[in-house]
């Protein structure tokens, strides 16, 4: 798992950002956590935003917010439920399907 903060990006419309990038080492497993994942919508959509995108196995997240602490708030819950369909997945994905 690979995560960075970077300065604003041309195309960003808010002032902090972040991505995150996960190896699954397949691509079915990163659609899998990426589906589960896509349900949980952002609680203050105005102030953060949130893309996730799956290529080559690996799951990217881009993280956009109007202030450092909901971008932080927002990064760390994701995270914990990465974490948990992570370990799903680990435990009991072999032959799941989307």
């Amino acid at each position: 798992m690979a995560a960075t903060a970077t300065a604003p990006e041309a195309d960003s419309q808010w002032p902090f950002t972040c991505d995150l990038e996960v190896d699954f080492g397949h691509e079915e497993s990163a659609a899998i956590v990426c589906a589960a994942l896509a349900v949980d919508k952002e609680l203050q959509p105005d102030k953060v935003k949130r893309l996730m995108t799956v290529s080559h196995g690996k799951l990217s997240v881009h993280f956009e917010a109007t202030e450092a602490r909901f971008l932080r708030a927002s990064f760390s819950a994701f995270v914990d439920v990465l974490t948990l369909a992570t370990k799903t997945i680990e435990e009991f994905g072999h032959g799941m399907k989307l």
